[in-house]
């Protein structure tokens, strides 16, 4: 984890001021994981926005608009962004608090499809981490979601295959990480 704070420290912001640090990789990998420990070694003001804020079992990565005008755009300019978030009482999306995203110093972003090809040139570091096995990610993915989750799970993992082998994160990672 130094040497990724390291990377996050020397690397430029391209979001106005802020350092915007994409977390991506396919479900039960350990995105989860690495962030909030990449968010607590940070010496500087990190926020960490997961796009679990934002995604739905039906809508896996198109509701990235939301997160882009609400606050991408917003943190670019200096201002504070904001976002209802998506919370997940009982393994299924509903409609959560107000989120308001003051500017930080580093914005760490994790989860599926977080360091997107439409916003590569605006990241100061993109991080994929990745578990070969998908038997194992689906495993922990269960147990992180419940029971009741795996037939969702399961959709996702195939939704997945196909968004990364479309738009490929991995190749344009900064640092792979392997759990």
């Amino acid at each position: 984890m130094t040497d990724l704070v390291a990377a996050v420290l020397a690397a430029p912001p391209r979001l106005g001021a802020v350092r915007l640090v994409a977390v991506d990789g396919p479900s039960g990998a350990g995105k989860s994981t690495v962030a909030a420990r990449l968010a607590a070694d940070l010496p500087v003001r990190t926020v960490l926005v997961p796009t679990d804020h934002f995604a739905t079992w039906d809508d896996p990565v198109s509701w990235w608009p939301t997160l882009r005008d609400g606050v991408l755009e917003p943190l670019s300019r200096g201002e504070a962004g904001r976002y209802q978030r998506v919370v997940w009482p009982n393994g299924f999306p509903e409609p959560g608090e107000h989120i308001t995203v003051e500017p930080p110093e580093v914005l760490v972003v994790e989860g599926v499809s977080a360091a997107r090809r439409s916003i590569a040139e605006k990241l100061s570091l993109a991080v994929f981490v990745e578990l070969d096995d998908p038997l194992v990610r689906l495993e922990r993915a269960v147990r992180r979601d419940g029971e009741g989750s795996r037939e969702h799970l399961r959709r996702w993992q195939d939704f997945e295959r196909g968004w990364f082998a479309v738009d490929d994160p991995r190749s344009r990672a900064d640092v792979v990480v392997t759990a």
